[in-house]
């Protein structure tokens, strides 16, 4: 293994590891008077604002007296904090928004609220309505590999695939074969008939798990509705519920016209690979070896590594993919409009130069664009060949270190 690739500097606290996304909070409660922080549940975002503000408030509007409290009398509830109030699961009692609006506009003090929440349609829509200039919001998803530091094994990824990111598995010693079917279980149970009335759990599943066997591919609303035995809007509202709380994302594709026979569908990942791993019934690291879909969840983890980077540094959502009418990729592209990243994702540890096929494509394609290209791979060895730059699988964000994207 080489000893040049680099990573950020890690510290512990006891027991907690500090978030990458920890800096960026603290510099946005200076010019912001409101915070928000999103993400799914179980992601350490009420670790993670009650150690960076210890000496703030903090209520939860998920234990029933507090939600009472606040939907009753909710000037009582947010006065008299001198210090600052933490409200985790805000979206629980969304009208209490536009109380924070007007106290947060009569005191003029920045860093005055730390909202938390883990439904993200609920929480912007009120913000669009409510806070637009006052608020910060930011997105904290589970552990990066980063995060994880010297912990981290580099010799083999499959066990990070099945066992996936969730601070609880790392924090608690849980296995994962233990916690994920319990966070599934409580996750259909709980939050999806708090976002909407599914009268069907089963089908839900069902449909939870099929988008699991999609990963990495374009996303495809008839074969899913055909499958799960839905209409096709039924499926795309089913798509947003798991999108508000932070289980899938869509990476959308990239239009430019270098070939204007582009495919214009996106393609579907989850946020973590354990809970796609258990959705598809991988149990060991034995298992995940050997299945059809180790190569996509693979695809996954890194582009996953890719869009925490972004949001812990405060940063938007630039991560697209290349595909032309032929099937010619480029697993991910970073765009931010002055230059571009172009990333292609192989499980493999053995480089062949089909890895490097299109890549070559697509800088033939830009040129005399400048295009920075990137392998990152399941080695161990950073090396460079014919102008692109090869990554081990725990590297993957040393791509920013050298393009400012």
């Amino acid at each position: 293994m080489q000893s040049d690739c680099k990573f950020v500097q890690f510290y512990l606290f006891s027991p907690m590891i500090l978030r990458e996304i920890t800096q960026k909070i603290k510099q946005l409660t200076k010019k912001f008077p409101v915070i928000a922080v999103i993400g799914p549940r179980q992601s350490g975002k009420t670790t993670l604002v009650k150690n960076t503000f210890p000496k703030m408030d903090y209520t939860n509007l998920e234990e029933p007296d507090t939600r009472l409290f606040a939907q009753q009398d909710p000037r009582s509830f947010l006065s008299s904090k001198p210090n600052g109030l933490i409200i985790d699961e805000v979206q629980r009692v969304p009208e209490l928004l536009s109380y924070v609006q007007t106290l947060s506009d009569s005191s003029k003090k920045n860093g005055q609220f730390i909202l938390t929440g883990s439904q993200n349609f609920l929480l912007q829509e009120k913000i669009t309505q409510t806070l637009a200039g006052r608020v910060a919001v930011l997105t904290l998803l589970p552990f990066s590999l980063n995060e994880l530091g010297p912990d981290v094994s580099m010799e083999n990824f499959t066990s990070y695939l099945q066992k996936g990111f969730y601070p609880p598995i790392y924090d608690r010693q849980i296995e994962p074969t233990d916690w994920l079917p319990n966070y599934i279980h409580t996750y259909i149970e709980r939050d999806v008939r708090q976002i909407k009335n599914i009268p069907d759990l089963n089908t839900f599943t069902l449909f939870v798990k099929l988008c699991a066997g999609r990963i990495g591919q374009l996303l495809n609303l008839s074969s899913l509705a055909n499958e799960t035995g839905v209409s096709i809007n039924t499926v795309k509202s089913w798509l947003s519920i798991l999108e508000a709380s932070f289980i899938i994302f869509r990476l959308m594709p990239h239009h430019q016209n270098y070939n204007k026979r582009l495919v214009k569908m996106p393609k579907l990942y989850f946020h973590d690979t354990g809970l796609a791993c258990s959705l598809l019934g991988i149990a060991t690291e034995k298992q995940l070896s050997s299945h059809y879909q180790v190569g996509s969840l693979f695809e996954n983890m890194i582009i996953s590594e890719l869009l925490k980077y972004q949001f812990n540094h405060g940063r938007d959502n630039n991560l697209f993919f290349w595909r032309d009418k032929s099937g010619r990729e480029i697993d991910c592209l970073l765009d931010n409009g002055l230059n571009k990243i172009c990333v292609e994702i192989k499980s493999g540890k053995t480089i062949t130069a089909e890895f490097l096929k299109g890549l070559t494509l697509y800088q033939q394609l830009a040129a005399p664009e400048k295009v920075k290209s990137f392998l990152i791979y399941g080695g161990d060895q950073k090396q460079v060949r014919n102008d692109v730059t090869l990554l081990p699988w725990f590297g993957s964000t040393q791509i920013f270190d050298s393009h400012e994207v």
